[in-house]
């Protein structure tokens, strides 16, 4: 199982990310044509950049009511900034049924799994919470599907369910609470996985805190990590963590905010949180990179869910995100180039 937080590794070089420039505008934003009536827009996720081709995994935030009606779509570009949509994986009715544990989906996270030569689909449902001792989404669970294409060419799917891989249960952890999981990102380490998973407590009011499980497969079981968790990389406010492994070691990138202990969450429009970890155990605390810059350029306010970063040769990297425009209620897919330096 994961290392003892006793056992850290030996100190690596300082590894940092710096921006370098970004469009004044998002590459999918409330004017795209290919939104199939995508209302609010985009949040969480992930791109993969597979055979030349990016391929994004999000949440739609198709209709009302807000959060309840969504979708899990599949978006390509041969670019990073010219996109088009592919289709829907997965969609909600947008009711709010008690016990419904499937009300409302986020989260998609495609893996390649080499065992299966085929891809898998982690991805969050939740059912909704009634009354005032509980929030929007309650108890989520992590879901498994499969694509019935095998092959990396089978990226698009169609996926089938294959079961839930986490969920809350009799070991769950104390800091976990009744948001249940909110993401799931594995990655392959070692002749085995692991993988960030997130939770929060609606009420009362507790952070917004990340954890480690580790499998030894990709299709589980999946198991908590004693000792390690919650991770430290963020005390009040992290999501969505992608973990990328560089030669400069694992890197998460998350979505963070302004907030302090007093606070819940405060909108941060131009950053995301990053950490790096030379063991993919044992995380420092995060530091935060600009996405977009001061000034004209700038037209977020509130950075959300950092999707990919993608190496485009020597030290250069991309990254796609989320986050949402200052003038509307939709949030939109942004690009931003950045520099990883290694002293």
């Amino acid at each position: 199982m994961c290392a003892s937080p006793s056992n850290p590794p030996a100190a690596a070089p300082r590894t940092t990310l710096e921006f370098l420039d970004a469009p004044a505008h998002p590459v999918i934003g409330p004017d795209h044509p290919e939104l199939a009536g995508n209302r609010y827009g985009f949040e969480g996720g992930s791109v993969i950049y597979e055979s030349g081709v990016f391929h994004l995994f999000t949440a739609e935030m198709a209709d009302d009511p807000f959060w309840a009606k969504m979708r899990l779509a599949h978006w390509s570009s041969p670019d990073g900034a010219n996109w088009q949509r592919v289709g829907t994986l997965y969609e909600t009715p947008g009711t709010m049924i008690p016990g419904d544990t499937r009300f409302s989906l986020w989260s998609p996270m495609p893996i390649f799994n080499a065992a299966e030569d085929r891809w898998n689909l982690f991805y969050i449902a939740y059912r909704p919470g009634f009354g005032a001792g509980e929030g929007l989404h309650m108890d989520g669970r992590v879901w498994r599907a499969i694509s019935q294409q095998p092959g990396r060419s089978g990226i698009g799917g169609p996926y089938r369910d294959d079961g839930i891989v986490l969920q809350p249960d009799a070991d769950s952890q104390p800091w976990e609470g009744q948001q249940g999981t909110d993401s799931f990102y594995p990655w392959p380490v070692g002749g085995k996985w692991r993988a960030f998973y997130g939770s929060h407590n609606h009420v009362p009011h507790t952070p917004w805190l990340v954890g480690l499980a580790e499998a030894p497969a990709l299709a589980g079981p999946w198991r908590r990590c004693p000792g390690v968790n919650p991770s430290p990389i963020e005390p009040h406010f992290i999501e969505n963590p992608i973990v990328v492994s560089t030669a400069a070691g694992f890197i998460a990138i998350y979505d963070n905010c302004l907030s302090d202990a007093g606070t819940p969450y405060l909108p941060d429009g131009r950053h995301v949180g990053y950490s790096v970890s030379t063991d993919s155990v044992h995380w420092p605390q995060g530091r935060s990179v600009a996405v977009q810059p001061e000034g004209p350029a700038n037209w977020s306010d509130d950075v959300r869910t950092p999707l990919c970063l993608v190496s485009t040769g020597d030290d250069h990297c991309t990254m796609i995100y989320t986050a949402k425009l200052r003038d509307r209620n939709f949030w939109g897919v942004g690009l931003a180039r950045l520099r990883l330096r290694t002293s």
